[in-house]
């Protein structure tokens, strides 16, 4: 974090010369008053100026940019990185003239991995919790079309083997596109089974 000491006639004086010094607004930092201002005698000789020290508090998008840059760095990738505004969450699309197979991973596990992280990391500098949706040039939305698409295969399927579909194992938000695309479906159902990290869809019929 970054630290500035900073002093003026007044704490008030001080602290904007702080807040001009780190070129932010008061709710970015935590002021520490260090020294109070002093008169000296006569209010002239020996008076004391006051001494703030400010802390820089860590802007939560910021640090969730820097982690995902030392983390693509690391694999020898230059990323470019956007926000966009969801309905109930912060979406951090990454995308880069490399290949980003390494970011996204087998399915999206390294992705949700990294997503995982990236909201721990973001969360530890804001009040409220704010979550976070990692994607990877548009790989969120291809693999739900993937999914949809596999699920009105294996729904055939049911229907024309009458036995039951038991999918791999899915992560929570995987296994509800699942659920979305069957649940007004005629003639089969679905439901999960199973325990965390290997709980699974199964397609059955009504």
């Amino acid at each position: 974090m970054t630290k500035v000491l900073a002093s003026g006639k007044t704490i008030e004086d001080a602290v904007r010369n702080g807040l001009t010094q780190l070129q932010v607004t008061e709710d970015r930092v935590k002021v520490v008053v260090v020294e109070q201002p002093a008169k000296g005698f006569l209010g002239l000789i020996g008076s004391k100026d006051a001494k703030v020290e400010l802390e820089l508090i860590p802007d939560p998008k910021e640090e969730a940019e820097r982690f995902i840059r030392d983390v693509a760095h690391a694999m020898g990738l230059d990323v470019q990185l956007t926000w966009s505004q969801t309905k109930d969450s912060l979406q951090l699309s990454i995308s880069c003239s490399g290949d980003l197979g390494m970011i996204i991973g087998r399915r999206g596990q390294t992705l949700d991995a990294l997503q995982y992280l990236v909201t721990i990391v973001a969360n530890r500098y804001s009040d409220n919790h704010i979550r976070i949706v990692l994607d990877a040039e548009n790989f969120r939305e291809r693999r739900r079309k993937t999914l949809e698409e596999l699920s009105d295969r294996l729904a055939g399927r049911v229907i024309r083997t009458r036995k039951e579909v038991v999918l791999e194992p899915m992560v929570p938000h995987e296994r509800k596109v699942i659920h979305s695309q069957l649940q007004s479906h005629p003639k089969v159902r679905t439901f999960s089974q199973g325990d965390e990290p290997n709980r699974r869809v199964v397609i059955t019929l009504k």
